[in-house]
């Protein structure tokens, strides 16, 4: 009997190391707590003392996240690289091209990130906070979206009236608007996103039939919104609700209206494939993707996407219907590049 009993015993060891070895061939060997993790890649960024970020973000929030995130690491310098869209992706395809990059961490619309995604620039990396985020709003392991801006029609409510207001996009297009509009010329996002909302042949002619209204084309939605509110121009066109919102609450004769489903714009952030800092890189994307990042962006007017935190419904109160731009619209950016250019080229 005490024989079986040890032969049972012994059988029963054989199949414990054989699951335990079959467990180890599953799900690997134990990795390190993410907490140990942490430590490492802080004592690694403490060697690399900078991280360079490049941004479409204005000066101002982007300094203030800089200044928080300096706080929390304070052995860290952010180098902060600021620029509009098109110049940001001129910057960034040179530098690849003579494989030299001097960029960390890049946060521009996300119509851009995909692009840069798909030509090998964009590194892989998952934030601690990836599970906070919806699927929409970011591309598995490349970007994640910050905040993101609704396009909006603005108005001088000085120069124009209620009646006059613009019901549909096609309003647009009446001799009441020619020479007084104004349009952000480098927008290829929401270029591309009209001409997925209208239908790309009527969107085409729709622009065409737009550029002849002889808008005028000026870069950086900040100035802009203040020449709208100067009465330099009546109406701008592809305006961002949120700068809007800012100088309307400043007292600013300006205001928005949709005459048709609104383009959506991401803002996301993405590390660079060849990163020179790569660890104080990955630091960066984890702190403005945090929720302490984002409730600072939220305090700046900005919409975000992170689950955990209240989301702004003043856009739904005003019965605007926010289309998301999907990256991968992207797939027709040289050709709808070159299409933006000559349609606006004066």
């Amino acid at each position: 009997m005490l024989h079986e009993k040890a032969r049972a015993h012994g059988a029963m060891e054989r199949i414990c190391f054989v699951l335990s070895i079959a467990v180890f061939a599953a799900f690997g060997f134990p990795q390190p707590s993410s907490s140990a993790a942490r430590e490492d890649l802080i004592e690694a960024a403490k060697k690399e003392r900078e991280v360079v970020f490049s941004t479409t973000t204005n000066l101002e929030e982007a300094g203030a996240m800089s200044a928080r995130f300096k706080a929390k690491y304070p052995f860290l310098e952010v180098n902060i690289h600021r620029a509009e869209g098109e110049r940001i992706v001129t910057k960034i395809l040179q530098e690849t091209r003579a494989k030299k990059s001097l960029v960390d961490v890049m946060q521009t619309p996300a119509f851009y990130l995909h692009a840069f995604k798909k030509r090998g620039i964009l590194g892989e990396y998952a934030s601690t906070d990836d599970r906070f985020y919806p699927r929409n709003f970011k591309e598995e392991k490349y970007w994640t979206t910050t905040y993101y801006n609704p396009y909006v029609v603005l108005y001088n409510t000085k120069l124009v009236s209620s009646q006059n207001l613009p019901k549909r996009y096609e309003d647009l297009l009446s001799p009441f608007w020619k020479n007084k509009m104004i349009l952000e010329k480098d927008k290829i996002d929401w270029f591309t996103a009209m001409l997925e909302i209208l239908g790309r042949e009527k969107g085409v002619k729709y622009m065409r039939d737009l550029s002849r209204q002889n808008p005028m084309l000026r870069i950086g939605q900040t100035l802009i919104t203040q020449l709208v509110a100067a009465g330099e121009a009546t109406l701008q066109i592809n305006a961002n609700a949120v700068s809007v919102n800012r100088l309307k609450q400043r007292g600013a004769p300006i205001d928005w209206v949709a005459p048709g489903p609104l383009p959506g714009l991401m803002v996301g952030v993405g590390l660079i494939a060849q990163a020179p800092h790569p660890a104080a890189a990955r630091l960066f994307v984890d702190f403005l993707l945090s929720k302490e990042g984002q409730q600072l962006y939220q305090s700046a007017g900005r919409l975000v996407a992170r689950s955990d935190l209240p989301q702004d419904e003043s856009m739904k109160v005003r019965g605007a219907q926010i289309v998301p731009v999907d990256p991968a619209w992207a797939e027709n950016f040289d050709e709808d590049s070159k299409l933006l250019k000559e349609i606006f080229s004066n």
